[in-house]
């Protein structure tokens, strides 16, 4: 029965999110040329937040627990789970005062509106997940970036989507290069639960009333520690709690 309800919701979802982004992609190009970086921030913030509310035709409801409030007086590392494409909106959203940048496939670079645009000119990295050297260059640029200019990184170690939820095998490369380029950041291990279920059915229709959360471990220095533990424990707390 949930499904047969999805199909129509699903229809007018995708109509709203179309609707958002081919919006929001004009908004971002006339704020970031006119009027600069930080008016394109303020628009991605209030693009991603129409993006969740849309959400709701789905009865999807996104929800931030654990350690809430990251400082942002150095760089900071977020290393999470995957699970759809709405796991990017949530952390840009919740952790918007931090300032996120991605590290994401060179395919999201184009033809999504609004997407791509903030994935090239808003500070992310896009990477072919084909070619390593080219990979942790870019890696490595986002370390040195977030490092000078106080904002943070976000990392799926996973590499791709689960789409179960169960958690992938983690590749530390990335997050090598992050920790060696931003040697004084903060690390924040977050745990993505439910926003799996958005795509249970595969992309259409969308699943319905996924109740989506995002646990926030408490931070830690990454020079307190050496790789191989950090690795390890961010490991171990994203396993802790997920569903």
């Amino acid at each position: 029965m949930q499904k047969i309800i999805s199909y129509p919701l699903s229809v007018i979802f995708i109509i709203l999110i179309v609707i958002v982004l081919l919006v929001f992609h004009v908004l971002q190009w006339i704020a970031l040329n006119v009027f600069g970086y930080k008016s394109h921030k303020k628009v991605v913030d209030f693009l991603v937040w129409s993006l969740m509310k849309s959400c709701l035709v789905l009865g999807t409801t996104f929800k931030l627990r654990g350690s809430t409030n990251v400082p942002n007086d150095r760089p900071v590392i977020f290393v999470s789970n995957h699970q759809s494409m709405f796991d990017i909106p949530m952390i840009i959203w919740f952790f918007r005062n931090n300032d996120p940048k991605f590290v994401s496939k060179k395919e999201l670079g184009k033809g999504i509106p609004s997407v791509s645009y903030n994935l090239k000119h808003g500070g992310s990295v896009l990477i072919d997940r084909k070619d390593a050297k080219q990979s942790l260059t870019e890696i490595k640029k986002l370390g040195k970036y977030i490092s000078e200019h106080n904002r943070s990184a976000v990392i799926f170690p996973e590499g791709t989507r689960s789409r179960n939820g169960k958690l992938k095998r983690f590749s530390e490369n990335g997050l090598k290069m992050l920790y060696k380029f931003a040697p004084n950041a903060y690390i924040v291990p977050l745990t993505i639960n439910n926003s799996w279920k958005l795509f249970r059915y595969g992309n259409f229709p969308l699943g319905i009333n996924a109740k989506v959360e995002l646990y926030a471990h408490p931070y830690f220095k990454s020079e307190d520690y050496s790789f191989e533990q950090v690795f390890e424990r961010v490991q171990e707390q994203i396993e802790s709690k997920l569903n």
